[in-house]
């Protein structure tokens, strides 16, 4: 598996993972953390040429994650917590401390492709990602399977445990803040 920033030559790759998902994500295109749930009242092509525009503005606001016939499996959101603006409004992501940390915030694994490593792959780059840009810590938001069995595009506690991130706080039952440190 291959995992590449998503610049503007690879939109056509993130458009096709995206546009057939025939879910939540073809409505988001990764707008909900960055316009908080006005996303939901906007056409869905309004968010997909919003999205655009950000990824054609740079830098690379995210990864994705490519498979056999080098088709795009994958699809992780990850940015400086600044460029989600929406992660402050509810009282259980607020930020923890000051630490200018970066925020993986999104995940969007192909049908077919799931339970295959894809969102472990994705964590592992965004985290290198991050750190080769310089954050001090990367964030992430998912949900405890223990508490919260549904399905969720922030992905789990266990992923993000496997990958060294830890527990920082825990403002409601289901959803932790958890932090990878270098």
């Amino acid at each position: 598996m291959r995992v590449e920033p998503l610049t503007p030559a690879l939109w056509p790759a993130f458009e096709d993972l995206l546009a057939g998902s025939g879910g939540p994500a073809a409505r988001c295109w990764c707008m909900a953390w960055r316009l908080g749930p006005a996303y939901r009242a906007r056409p869905p092509a309004e968010n997909r040429d919003d999205f655009r525009a950000v990824v054609e503005a740079g830098p690379p606001p995210g990864l994705l994650a490519f498979g056999p016939g080098d088709r795009a499996v994958g699809w992780c959101q990850v940015t400086p917590r600044p460029a989600v603006p929406a992660l402050d409004r509810p009282w259980r992501l607020r930020p923890v401390d000051p630490v200018p940390v970066w925020a993986i915030t999104c995940f969007y694994v192909r049908k077919g492709h799931r339970r295959q490593g894809v969102m472990a792959a994705l964590v592992d780059a965004a985290v290198a990602s991050a750190r080769d840009a310089g954050a001090p810590a990367v964030e992430a938001y998912p949900l405890d399977g223990t508490v919260s069995p549904s399905s969720t595009s922030t992905g789990y506690v266990s992923t993000f445990a496997r990958a060294g991130f830890v527990e920082v706080a825990r403002r409601s039952p289901e959803r932790p803040i958890m932090r990878w440190l270098p």
